[in-house]
């Protein structure tokens, strides 16, 4: 997937995402936080406007396109970018993990490797904040937050089975 980023000045920017396909995305995001969403057959083709939606919105649609709140696939890892190296990650704990039985504060997950556990996810339960004595069981789903190498790190606490 190529996306195309081009400046529109006095205007904003534009994004042009290229499709499996064939066809392209063109977002339009104005100086204002206005988007504009627009598909092409091609590359070549006129341009056809498919919605507009204010910065509010726009922002609310990304958050739910991006996962945050409904996976539709089962899986140990989701990953979101706060900013260049910080990231929100979710993970699943197996009864093999290292961590699995353990207090977040016996298992000194942030002085081992620098993440921070921001919520725990059990059933229908969600708990946020956890404190340190919340027990970390197998088939919780971990909401961490920590830059990349934080979160490799963090991984091999929770076993081979667990990582992406």
């Amino acid at each position: 997937m190529t996306i195309y980023e081009s400046n529109l000045p006095g205007v904003g920017k534009k994004y042009e995402v290229e499709l499996e396909n064939g066809e392209r995305l063109v977002i339009v995001t104005h100086n204002t936080g206005k988007r504009e969403v627009y598909t092409k057959e091609n590359e070549d083709a006129d341009s056809k406007k498919v919605f507009e939606a204010s910065d509010r919105l726009a922002r609310k649609i990304g958050t739910i396109l991006e996962g945050a709140y409904f996976q539709p696939v089962q899986t140990d890892r989701v990953e979101t970018m706060l900013s260049d190296n910080t990231f929100i990650e979710w993970y699943g704990v197996t009864k093999d993990a290292e961590i699995a039985g353990k207090s977040i504060s016996d298992a000194q997950i942030r002085e081992r490797v620098g993440v921070s556990i921001i919520a725990v996810q059990r059933d229908d339960e969600l708990i946020t904040p956890p404190t340190p004595e919340t027990v970390m069981e197998p088939g919780d789903t971990l909401v961490v937050v920590g830059d990349r190498e934080d979160c490799i790190e963090f991984e091999k606490l929770l076993g081979e089975k667990s990582g992406a």
